[in-house]
């Protein structure tokens, strides 16, 4: 009764947040009302009990985070700034607090997608599905969020925030979900119970979070399970800078690798910068930063601001022409 009456409160708190939007929607035809979210609340009860048991929290040197096994010997879909890196050991705790342990596959740097591999335990681990529809995640759709906000709390149990989707992008969707750090990693499920995202930039305190969607984890799947780090570098039309961006714990945008040769290791930016503003605009993401640099066409100069182990400064890069070798 108790979790009934909770998620049945989220969803009318979840109607408040929702109501620009569907204003919006409304001269569309569609109209969110009460018996709308009773059908939601109805949705979200029948599918907990099946996609919970494959939610676990992940705790690395790093911290804590979430992550979500989606195959029954144990692959496990995080964030690539969770491991921050193939071959890292995690420990891993399920809803009842139970702990075995993961190994980090591959990852993609850029859009925050990563693979681990649960230790075997000779029998079938708990698991969902993830949707290759992608294209079908569009804004306006309900969707749930599943996560260890804070870290495992066995009393407290996973959390569950109900919400709508309000941007696709090529590699991210974007949601009204309230998260917290310790969600990261965590998975983002659409009505079918499939995953559709897994959550990556959390912002406390802003009306939406950011998530990987599917088409990063599928596209670059081989190339994950086999332990690689894909590295999509800032690019523009025939644009390049050659640097790979990760968000880091205190949510800025940190330049995690710079490729060697390339117009920003000569413009002396190095892994660990954080990147303010390019041509005066702030750079709040990594989405953002890349459309910023993929707007741009080799000889163009971008002035970028970082700042260094504490004190800014400006840099001009110059724009190459992408090496053939390169693209990951």
């Amino acid at each position: 009764m108790r979790s009934t009456f909770l998620l049945f409160s989220s969803l009318i708190l979840l109607s408040g947040q929702a109501w620009s939007a569907d204003r919006q929607m409304e001269s569309k035809g569609a109209k969110t009302d009460i018996s709308a979210l009773l059908k939601v609340q109805s949705d979200v009860q029948k599918l907990l009990p099946k996609v919970r048991p494959a939610l676990v929290a992940i705790q690395t040197g790093g911290g804590t985070a979430s992550g979500v096994i989606i195959s029954a010997d144990g692959l496990l879909l995080t964030a690539a700034h969770v491991p921050n890196g193939p071959g890292k050991e995690m420990r891993v705790i399920f809803e009842d607090g139970s702990v075995t342990t993961a190994k980090s596959l591959g990852l993609d740097k850029t859009t925050d997608a990563a693979l681990a591999q649960l230790k075997d335990r000779g029998k079938p681990w708990p698991f969902v599905s993830l949707s290759r529809e992608v294209a079908k995640a569009q804004p306006g759709e309900w969707c749930f969020a599943l996560g260890h906000p804070g870290g495992f709390d066995k009393a407290r149990g996973p959390v569950l925030r109900v919400g709508k989707i309000v941007k696709q992008t090529a590699n991210s969707l974007h949601t009204d979900c309230i998260l917290m750090g310790g969600d990261s990693g965590g998975p983002l499920f659409n009505s079918n119970g499939e995953v559709i995202g897994i959550h990556s930039q959390i912002w406390e305190g802003r009306d939406q979070n950011v998530h990987v969607s599917m088409a990063p984890f599928l596209r670059s799947w081989d190339a994950m399970q086999k332990s690689q780090v894909i590295k999509t570098w800032g690019i523009g039309a025939g644009g390049y800078l050659g640097v790979a961006t990760v968000m880091n714990d205190d949510l800025e945008l940190s330049v995690a690798d710079v490729i060697d040769g390339s117009p920003a290791l000569k413009a002396s930016i190095r892994a660990g910068d954080i990147i303010l503003s390019v041509n005066g605009e702030a750079m709040t993401d990594q989405q953002q930063f890349s459309a910023t640099v993929r707007a741009r066409a080799a000889g163009d100069t971008l002035k970028i601001r970082l700042r260094t182990h504490g004190k800014e400064r400006d840099v001009s890069v110059q724009l190459a022409q992408k090496p053939q070798e390169e693209g990951e």
